[in-house]
């Protein structure tokens, strides 16, 4: 019983983490063109 005071307390940071790293992700433009690498391989001679 101990250690699911330890545990969900990190699993919380974890998501904390994971939903930064998302946000920080979409706010500086990983996703803005998703297409575009596909095509350039496709277009590369």
């Amino acid at each position: 019983m101990d250690i699911l005071y330890m545990l969900i307390p990190l699993s919380v940071v974890l998501v904390f983490f994971i939903l930064a790293g998302l946000w920080w992700a979409i706010n500086s433009g990983q996703f803005e063109d998703v297409e575009g690498e596909g095509e350039r391989i496709l277009d590369d001679s």
